[in-house]
């Protein structure tokens, strides 16, 4: 019988945060620019300059640590961990290891098999993160662009909890949640504004100590990370199953090959000479400056899907979609505190929003249109004056261009026309012009009765009132 593994896996999830200027100085954190125009002598490390704390990037760490049920270090300071890497200008990063602002946290996941489990924190510790080193395969050569460094982060070290892929993910989704209705990030894995470097071991099932862990890098997507983490725990297992060691190290995945390879030995805290850093003071962080944090948390995803299940009656599925990114909560709110009707505004999001989003390959977080616009348009079906398809055709143009639905279809004389004697004329001359689907009627075929419809449509240019038709079609149909 083969030996049965378990896998232990404990992330270090770091988050850029979102300031307008650096950790240590006034350059901006945008992302892009061109390369090295983000910089000043701090963030480049030039002899002689001289850090200072952004108080910014401490009210954001302390406003997650609170989020993520940690303690809170009232008195925290800044180390040096020393290293050399090209992207480091100083030879050094400005980091916590002796005393970070938040410790000893946890959140709370769903398990694959439906039950819940509370995943530890660590720690979290802000630091200043590096620049960006750009390989030129044609020059045989790599450049370094300087605008990220000094880019203010907040590293989340958790304890070795998780035991599969799914946990993982499920840990991450609920940590990026937490961070982006704080505001404090937009954790967009493609732009690195989240990174997560998963530490892996495998031990026998039932074992008590841990096997040897190594560290998986360069993990830009949920998905990456699920095939890094299965692509590891084979790899180590099929080491041991050959009498082979498991090596301590740093690994790089590439996603591309779903392979990882080795790229240095893992280091240990003693390898990076920490000492507390001799340019910055302690930061000292008060009750009044915690309370006032915890007074302007917002209401967090979980707190806000039992509520739209109580309060708007929507099912637990459409609450699920609607709270899975801030931006759509915020937009489905707004919308329904302007036109009153919950469930209309959860369609609409839910599926015309959604399949548009699909369609242009866009994050929720880039929907340009307003809720004042949404709720028009969804007045306007409701009151009759366009129907559903219509109302389709317009919703295009508000996703994309927020145009005023009221006014478009005013300029392009998309009014739905109920005109019953206009109709009626109409579908009279459909149905003789169309003999073989009344026969079909008359043959108990109802679905003829659908194909009379789409020319009455046809003919209308889409403007006549469906419920008009299938009711006027229908009792000219009976009387023949």
């Amino acid at each position: 019988m083969s030996k049965q593994y378990e896998t232990v896996i404990g992330l270090e999830v770091h988050v850029e945060l979102a300031t307008r200027t650096k950790i240590f100085c006034g350059c901006s954190t945008a992302f892009g620019g061109a390369p090295n125009t983000h910089t000043c002598p701090v963030c480049t490390g030039m002899p002689g300059s001289l850090p200072v704390l952004n108080k910014r990037v401490v009210e954001l760490a302390l406003a997650v640590g609170l989020a993520t049920n940690c303690q809170i270090n009232q008195y925290c300071k800044f180390d040096r961990k020393n290293y050399f890497y090209p992207d480091n200008p100083q030879n050094y990063q400005i980091s916590q290891l002796y005393l970070p602002i938040c410790h000893d946290g946890g959140v709370e996941i769903e398990t694959p098999e439906g039950g819940k489990k509370i995943i530890g924190i660590h720690e979290i510790h802000m630091e200043e993160d590096a620049g960006k080193l750009i390989h030129d395969d044609w020059e045989d050569c790599s450049l370094v662009d300087f605008n990220r460094s000094g880019v203010p982060l907040i590293e989340i070290v958790s304890e070795p909890d998780m035991r599969s892929a799914e946990e993982v993910i499920a840990y991450l989704d609920k940590l990026r949640l937490i961070i982006q209705y704080l505001g404090a990030s937009d954790c967009k894995l493609q732009e690195g504004s989240m990174r997560a470097d998963v530490n892996l071991s495998v031990r026998e099932a039932g074992a008590k100590e841990f096997g040897t862990r190594t560290e998986m890098k360069n993990l830009n997507s949920f998905k990456a990370i699920a095939r890094a983490i299965e692509g590891e725990k084979a790899r180590q297992i099929d080491l041991i199953e050959a009498g082979k060691p498991v090596i301590q190290e740093t690994r790089r995945w590439d996603d591309t090959k779903e392979y990882s390879y080795a790229m240095r030995s893992k280091e240990d805290a003693q390898d990076y000479r920490y000492f507390p850093d001799p340019d910055l003071v302690p930061v000292i962080i008060s009750d009044e400056m915690i309370d006032a944090t915890k007074a302007r948390q917002p209401e967090f995803r979980d707190e806000k899907m039992a509520r739209y299940m109580e309060e708007f009656g929507l099912p637990a599925y459409d609450a699920d979609i609607l709270t899975g990114t801030k931006k759509l909560a915020d937009i489905f709110e707004a919308t329904t505190a302007i036109c009153h009707n919950p469930k209309k505004v959860s369609n609409w999001l839910m599926v015309e929003t959604m399949r548009l989003l699909k369609d242009r390959e866009m994050d929720a977080d880039k929907i340009r249109f307003s809720p004042e616009h949404l709720a028009a348009l969804i007045q306007l079906t409701e009151e009759g004056t366009i129907n559903s398809s219509v109302a389709k055709e317009v919703f295009e143009h508000v996703f994309d261009e927020d145009v005023d639905p009221q006014a478009y279809v005013e300029e392009h004389g998309l009014k739905m026309d109920n005109d019953s004697d206009a109709l009626t004329s109409t579908i009279e001359e459909i149905v003789a012009a169309n003999p073989q689907s009344v026969a079909d009627y008359k043959a108990g075929k109802k679905k003829a009765v659908g194909f009379l419809v789409g020319q009455t449509m046809k003919a209308t240019q889409g403007k006549a009132n469906p419920a008009m038709i299938n009711k006027i079609l229908t009792e000219i149909l009976d009387k023949m």
